[in-house]
Formats: structure tokens, C-alpha cells, sequence
């Protein structure tokens, strides 16, 4: 499995851009090949493991560990590698935001709002809207970028997990390394310029040092013991999926076992993974 890498001078599996472009919005194609240079700027990317050929063109669900605000573009760019268009499972305000947030909307991404009445009615939609996609949707099942001190996947929310079993679509655990040395965590919220220096001063050098950003796409985790609405079956899919993600990431960071080698002095360090090896 990990024999498969690409590097960003080599060639497109599967067809590549031609095969993900078949169904994808124009606007979504011209960000996604915009981002693709963004990344090959910022650092090397490297991609190992694959989707499995059959699962191509129908709809799927991809669960990611969260290890910094630059990981989704480095998942974009890896899922183009790969020829995937994917969408993304995203917070309401992303799309309501002024500019973006139209080209978000007529990209084809998926709306979530936590803690509002319409949750329950979102999810539902979520769950819908997943069985019908024809490109895959990416997942944060952490909810959050990581607080452990080690940068191992938290804990995390089960929502990923029960809209699997909600929608009955496949699950692809993907595990990443590197995103986090490209750009600071920063801060959570944004109030003025001066949160914003720490992410533009740390974007600034990471062409200079050239971080290698790992993307491993993991074999599909198997969510046939679980059923849906049973009590439990979310918390233990969740747990599967977790662990399938953590398992990808040791080999990715097999010299940086305890902590990252990077230090972001930005980024909170107040809880621990339950998924730490």
C-alpha cells in the first residue's frame, strides 16, 4: 500500500484532473487547480494508499485527521492527485461569508450548523445528500485541529460516524502529516490584524523550508457490524474509524512519535488523545 507514492512531478493516477472533472462545477475545477499550486508552492506533497477503483463516481465519505488551518487545501490537492473532486462537510458560516461564500455554495459543498434548531433537519438533508453525491465528501471527525500535545487525533465527535451508517455509504480513513509545519494554528478566532501575523509570518517561510506534506487514503473501514439508531453503534463505528485513521498516521510520522518536530507555540496543548499509540 504504501509502495503507491506520488510525487508533484509526476504524472496523475487514474486519469487524475480529466476522471475528478467529469461532474465537478467549473468554479470548484478552477479552485481546485489554483489550490494544487498553492500547495507544490508551500511544500512537496506525497501520497500513499488509493481508493479502490469501484468506488470511483459514487458517493463516499472521507475521514480525515485535522492538524492545521492548511491541512484542507493539502487534502484537496492530494484527492486531485488522485483524480477525486472532493466536497467537504462545512460549517454554515463558510458559506455564508461574503465572496466565498457563493463559490462555496455553487461548488456542491455540504452545510452543517452546530447547535442550532436546524441540526437534526441538516443532518437528515447531510445524510440525503451524501447517498446522492457523485464526488466524495470530506470529513473533520475531530471537529476541531487537534489540541493534543503530540498532535495524535482527539478524541472526536460521532457525527461523521452516524452519518455513515445514516447514508450506508463506504468510509475511506485518511491519515496526514506535514499541513500543520506550512502555516500556525493561530488563534480560533479572528478579531483584528494582529491574529492574523502569526499565520502570514509562518506562511511566508514555508517555501523556504519546503515541509513534505503526507496524505495516506486508507482502505475502506468496515461499518457492517453497526447498525443504524442502535444504541452505541455510533460511538463504536466512531471508534473504528478513529483508530483506521490513527493506524495510517503512525508510518507517516514514524520519526516523530511522541511530539511533532515542528513546534507551532500557537496551538493549545490541553487535552490527550484516546487514540495515541
Amino acid at each position: 500500500m504504501f509502495a503507491l507514492q506520488k510525487n508533484d512531478d509526476e504524472p496523475t493516477r487514474r486519469g487524475g484532473k480529466a476522471r475528478a472533472g467529469n461532474r465537478t462545477p467549473p468554479i470548484w475545477r478552477a479552485m481546485l487547480t489554483v489550490d494544487a499550486g498553492l500547495v507544490r508552492m508551500a511544500g512537496r506533497l506525497r501520497v500513499t494508499g488509493e481508493v479502490p477503483a469501484d468506488l470511483y463516481g459514487r458517493p463516499l465519505l472521507m475521514a480525515a485527521n485535522h492538524i492545521g488551518v492548511f491541512d484542507a487545501f493539502v487534502l484537496m490537492a492530494a484527492c486531485r492527485r488522485i483524480g477525486l473532486a472532493p466536497r467537504f462537510l462545512m460549517a454554515g458560516g463558510l458559506l455564508d461569508a461574503p465572496v466565498l461564500g457563493p463559490a462555496l455554495r455553487a461548488s456542491g459543498h455540504l452545510r452543517v450548523d452546530r447547535g442550532k434548531a436546524s441540526a437534526i433537519e441538516q443532518f437528515a438533508a447531510a445524510a440525503e445528500a451524501l447517498r446522492e453525491a457523485h464526488a466524495p465528501i470530506i470529513v473533520y471527525p475531530e471537529g476541531r485541529i487537534s489540541h493534543d500535545s503530540g498532535l495524535w487525533p482527539e478524541r472526536g465527535k460521532t457525527g461523521a460516524a452516524r452519518l455513515a451508517l445514516a447514508s450506508g455509504v463506504p468510509v475511506i480513513p485518511i491519515s496526514q502529516w506535514g499541513a500543520h509545519e506550512a502555516v500556525y494554528w493561530g488563534t480560533e478566532t479572528v478579531s483584528g490584524p494582529a491574529d492574523l501575523v502569526p499565520l502570514a509570518r509562518s506562511g511566508l517561510t514555508a517555501p523556504v523550508r519546503r515541509p513534505t506534506f503526507q496524505v495516506h487514503f486508507g482502505a475502506p473501514v468496515d461499518l457492517s457490524e453497526f447498525t443504524e439508531g442502535k444504541p452505541g453503534s455510533g460511538v463504536k463505528a466512531h471508534a473504528k474509524i478513529m483508530r483506521a485513521i490513527t493506524e495510517g498516521l503512525v508510518p507517516l510520522r514514524r520519526d516523530e512519535p511522541d511530539v511533532p518536530r515542528f513546534r507551532d507555540p500557537t496551538r493549545p496543548t490541553d487535552t490527550r488523545s484516546p487514540w495515541r499509540p
